[in-house]
């Protein structure tokens, strides 16, 4: 159980740390645009997505103000899928995972584990919700496709959560079936919504507001030209503990933290078109606590941080008769899809705080976003402001 975030931000601060942030601008600017320097070449769409065949798409659902009620709201919370290969393919995927702290919940996992495969979506919402997200997908496949070769229905979906309940009416439980049809169904290629949306609706990160974030990383034609992408969902972290571009952004913006503790959690999900087998895959997620690591978090003992990384490449892998032909990258080769797994993991993470909007949820608890003109103030301070584009 995720311990509940605390304290009530007054509105005078409010005032004191929104610098130049204004909530027009906040859902347009990205990471990059505000001079953050990162490592690396993004994909044209820095995003998931710019794994070819990769959909997401979001239910976001925001309702209700003052005090709690439970059953009644204010409800901010929502769901997140997350579909390998789109809608239109029932081919499964390789895939591996990795639990870093396991506070947490991904349903699933032993399946993916024991078979290498992933087969269906990736989906995410708040800790409560899992259930319903779960039979939901179950229903959703039924509805939208035939038995597996071997003539059975059945389904072992993967669900992730992260705990919402400081914000959210979260033993409400508004997350429904349609809401996880309406996900599924908006899911498609292209540009990756951030913030709050979908399952980061009412999601707290280094005590800022946090939520959804993305980004990709496009390897040199001499390391195989190879696309990787990931998407979090982020509830992590104490404030102290941000570092942003290897500044200590948190010490630097430390104003009424919501907790004062590291509590919360981050799932992170992990595509790419290089052809890994699930063992390399695993290797795969288990890099990406290298770029959690570099925005701060330790990892603390309420946080569920687990990660899933799946490759398209190998289509046909999991036909049920004859040999099948693979291709792996040989592990020799794999550094370069580690580091961007690194590097697109912490944008991810920053960009879901660049995006994400100061937020009233239940009991009038407000979370403030990170202001943008004081990032800036503090990059410049250290020397790491780079210029915007």
């Amino acid at each position: 159980m995720k311990r509940r975030h605390g304290i009530l931000v007054l509105t005078a601060l409010l005032a004191i740390l929104q610098g130049s942030h204004t909530a027009s601008g906040q859902g347009k600017v990205r990471a990059r645009d505000l001079g953050i320097p990162f490592e690396g070449r993004p994909g044209p769409l820095n995003a998931l997505t710019d794994v070819k065949g990769v959909e997401v798409g979001h239910t976001t659902l925001i309702s209700g103000r003052g005090k709690l009620e439970v059953g009644k709201g204010p409800v901010r919370t929502g769901v997140t899928a997350v579909l390998p290969r789109g809608k239109a393919s029932r081919d499964p995927v390789f895939a591996g995972w990795f639990s870093l702290n396991g506070n947490g919940e991904m349903t699933g996992t032993t399946w993916v584990e024991e078979s290498g495969f992933l087969e269906g979506p990736v989906m995410i919402t708040n800790t409560h919700s899992v259930g319903t997200v779960r039979d939901a997908i179950v229903e959703w496949r039924v509805n939208h496709g035939p038995p597996d070769e071997s003539g059975y229905w059945w389904s072992l979906p993967v669900v992730a959560e992260t705990y919402d309940g400081f914000l959210n009416d979260v033993n409400g439980f508004h997350v429904k079936r349609e809401h996880v049809f309406e996900a599924l169904q908006k899911a498609a290629s292209g540009p990756v919504a951030e913030g709050n949306v979908g399952g980061g609706t009412g999601m707290i990160c280094y005590e800022f507001k946090g939520g959804i974030g993305t980004a990709s990383r496009k390897l040199g034609e001499n390391q195989g030209g190879y696309t990787m992408g990931v998407l979090v969902q982020c509830n992590c972290g104490a404030r102290q503990q941000l570092r942003i571009a290897g500044v200590p952004v948190g010490l630097e913006i430390s104003e009424k933290p919501v907790t004062g503790q590291d509590t919360g959690s981050i799932i992170i999900v992990i595509a790419t078109d290089a052809p890994l087998l699930p063992h390399q895959l695993k290797r795969l997620a288990r890099r990406a606590a290298l770029g959690l690591a570099r925005t701060g978090s330790v990892s603390g003992n309420g946080s569920g941080d687990i990660f899933i990384a799946f490759s398209t490449a190998n289509p046909g892998a999991a036909k049920s008769s004859g040999i099948a032909q693979l291709h792996m990258v040989p592990n020799d080769q794999m550094n370069p899809l580690f580091e961007a797994t690194v590097e697109a993991t912490e944008e991810a993470i920053v960009n879901a705080l660049v995006a994400a909007e100061t937020m009233t949820g239940a009991d009038n608890h407000t979370v403030l976003a990170l202001p943008h003109g004081r990032l800036r103030e503090a990059l410049k301070k250290y020397n790491h402001l780079a210029e915007s584009k």
